[in-house]
């Protein structure tokens, strides 16, 4: 299945379920007939303005609910920002190619196409590996706390199913439960694992990056004295840039990434962690995987699940892109095209990451869809048949605002649509 298949497939689906939301509207809350006439208004007991569409999510004044809400409003935050994200880096990737701010995706794809195709044979070479996304375990503690009463907010536990930072005091039980990797200067500079930056080859060797020097082979870009500055089809001697990471035969200047033979990493280095959800691993900070929450009541589960998700951070992944130019192409225009693949690198590795992180949200909208009856409609039931009258005019707030979380998610679900279908245009321009 192509890039973006599957995402703009799931968003497509979300207005099928938004009718299921419109049905509590019909239902008294707080805009109905009140029996207690200007009494409830007098002592504070009506709804009060504004909801998730301004951002606000204490609606009903009750945790479980107004939690849920919050998660609407995180998601749609999310959501808007991924989009902003995306337009910012089309315009800027327009006006490099001469079109104005709010071009279309398929126009710059276009004019993405003209611009290689005039200076390069064979198209672009990009290697990019996945963007690193990380959850907030903070985030995900909290949302469990604030939620579900029964949580002690001193003793909740989030798990993570994949990677994250650990403190170096925890580095014998990751050991002992999953993989334990340092990050950054390599003992003696020799990198036994996955090196970024410059790896300086004093024998020539393979480069799996750019080479800087003398390539004995084939080189897809040479500056004016002959040197590479491309990709070397035999071996290479001088420098390899490992900008998206790779092996490194010679002495890594850059940061290493290894498993240490002892043990535990030196003390300057980064201590991550890559575990399974089982393993008792205490997490700063992010989790580079599926977090997962500690147990809550069934009515938090989606709005503590939507809250990680929301709280996802993807950073840009570093690219590696080649090229041989095109017969004909004098220096000044390859000086001129070299310069310009350097911009187009960082706002085609943010598209990337935003694309990584809306892949993300579409399911997160989808789910608090579903969840919907569960977080609000379930527990307004019981309230409702209690003697607080403060909690059940509370409830019909609550139920008069569920249209509202349609239209919320509703919209940040199309604009998340429009994004991967731009980014989607972009990965076609250069074959991936």
């Amino acid at each position: 299945m192509p890039k973006g298949t599957m995402p703009s497939l799931r968003l497509a689906a979300l207005p099928l379920m938004f009718g299921a939301l419109t049905a509590p509207a019909m239902l008294s809350g707080c805009d109905g007939e009140n029996p207690l006439g200007n009494i409830a208004e007098q002592c504070g007991l009506t709804c009060s303005g504004g909801g998730v569409l301004e951002g606000r999510a204490n609606i009903s004044g009750t945790a479980s609910i107004d939690a849920f809400f919050g998660a609407v409003v995180d998601f749609t935050g999310a959501a808007n920002g991924v989009t902003a994200n995306v337009r910012t880096q089309l315009d800027a990737m327009a006006a490099s190619l001469g079109l104005e701010a709010g071009a279309p995706a398929a126009d710059i794809r276009a004019a993405l196409e003209a611009k290689i195709s005039a200076n390069v044979s064979g198209g672009l070479t990009v290697k990019a590996e996945p963007p690193r996304c990380e959850a907030s375990v903070e985030v995900t503690a909290s949302a469990a706390a604030s939620c579900d009463v029964n949580v002690d907010p001193g003793s909740v536990e989030v798990r993570c199913e994949g990677s994250c930072t650990i403190d170096a005091s925890a580095q014998a039980d990751c050991s002992a439960n999953g993989t334990l990797t340092c990050k950054g200067q390599a003992p003696n500079l020799e990198c036994e694992g996955k090196c970024t930056g410059d790896c300086d080859l004093e024998v020539a060797a393979q480069c799996e990056g750019t080479c800087r020097g003398t390539c004995n082979g084939e080189c897809s870009v040479r500056d004016s004295a002959g040197n590479c500055k491309g990709t070397c089809s035999g071996t290479c001697e001088g420098t390899c840039e490992l900008t998206a990471g790779g092996s490194c035969t010679g002495k890594c200047e850059g940061s290493c990434e290894y498993t240490p033979p002892s043990g535990s990493c030196s003390a300057n280095a980064e201590v991550r962690c890559e575990a399974s959800a089982q393993a008792n691993v205490q997490c700063k900070g992010g989790c580079d995987g599926k977090v997962t929450p500690p147990s809550v009541s069934a009515e938090c589960k989606a709005s503590v699940e939507a809250k990680a998700e929301a709280s996802v951070e993807c950073k840009p992944p570093s690219l590696e892109v080649s090229w041989q130019f095109a017969a004909g192409v004098n220096a000044d225009a390859q000086a001129d095209f070299r310069a310009w693949v350097g911009n187009f690198k960082g706002q085609f590795s943010a598209l990337l990451a935003a694309f990584a992180k809306a892949e993300i949200l579409v399911d997160t909208g989808a789910n608090l869809i579903g969840a919907a009856d569960g977080a609000v409609k379930g527990v307004v039931d019981n309230l409702s048949a209690s003697a607080d009258l403060k909690a059940s005019i509370g409830a019909g707030c609550a139920l008069a605002e569920l249209p509202n979380v349609a239209t919320a998610i509703n919209g940040a679900a199309g604009g998340l649509q429009e994004s991967v279908s731009a980014v989607v245009e972009i990965q076609g321009a250069v074959g991936m």
